[in-house]
């Protein structure tokens, strides 16, 4: 029986690289970068690129891969947010929020690279994570938008201290204090989240930690 790793190398290309949106950060927001699989390597790299209107047409922009994450032991996750939304979650504990051109091209994106991680867990003897495993990917990547929603207000707020006007200003003591208390709230929780995830990943099975 023919394997899902290679139904998915024998259709169409596309499916394998394409132009991406991807979720840099507050201040940049989503940017457009050019991601590419590697099948037998079981890698998911991504460039920088010049837009244009045909996802097969982008001008990549140097030959050196801007990020690159192993999908052995990744899970997969369709955004609730809205159907081109999906997000790569690493067993490294990184995670990519990632967007399509619509909800076609995100199923074909969701389907590809499942079968490749399916291919490269098994092949290092990693299972796929279980059903409660699943369930904990998705709480921490409903937690993980939440905090960027939080990441949003933080930075709503630090605009807003910053243009007052009238009788208080930007540079009232108690205001300093909220700004950098709320900045740093903030970065501890993502930090926290992140070492969660860490220890979620790699305790089950630590014959991940020998895969990267």
């Amino acid at each position: 029986m023919e394997s899902n790793l290679n139904k998915v190398l024998s259709m169409n290309r596309q499916q394998l690289s394409g132009q991406l949106y991807k979720y840099t950060n507050v201040v940049k927001g989503w940017q457009y970068r050019w991601f590419s699989v590697d099948a037998q390597g079981g890698l998911l790299s991504y460039y920088l690129c010049e837009p244009t209107g045909e996802d097969t047409a982008a001008h990549i922009v140097g030959s050196a891969p801007r990020g690159q994450v192993h999908l052995a032991g990744a899970v997969i996750c369709p955004s609730d947010e809205d159907s081109k939304t999906f997000t790569v979650n690493c067993a490294s504990g990184d995670m990519l929020k990632l967007r399509a051109v619509d909800a076609r091209a995100r199923q074909e994106w969701v389907d590809g690279l499942r079968a490749v991680v399916e291919s490269h867990s098994n092949a290092t003897g990693t299972a796929l994570p279980p059903r409660e495993q699943l369930a904990a990917h998705d709480a921490f990547g409903a937690a993980r938008q939440q905090l960027q929603h939080t990441e949003l207000s933080n930075a709503a707020l630090a605009r807003a201290i910053e243009n007052l006007n009238g009788s208080l200003a930007s540079t009232d003591p108690d205001l300093l204090v909220l700004k950098a208390l709320s900045a740093a709230t903030t970065h501890s929780l993502l930090q926290c989240l992140g070492l969660l995830q860490r220890h979620q990943e790699l305790v089950p099975d630590p014959r991940l930690e020998q895969s990267f």
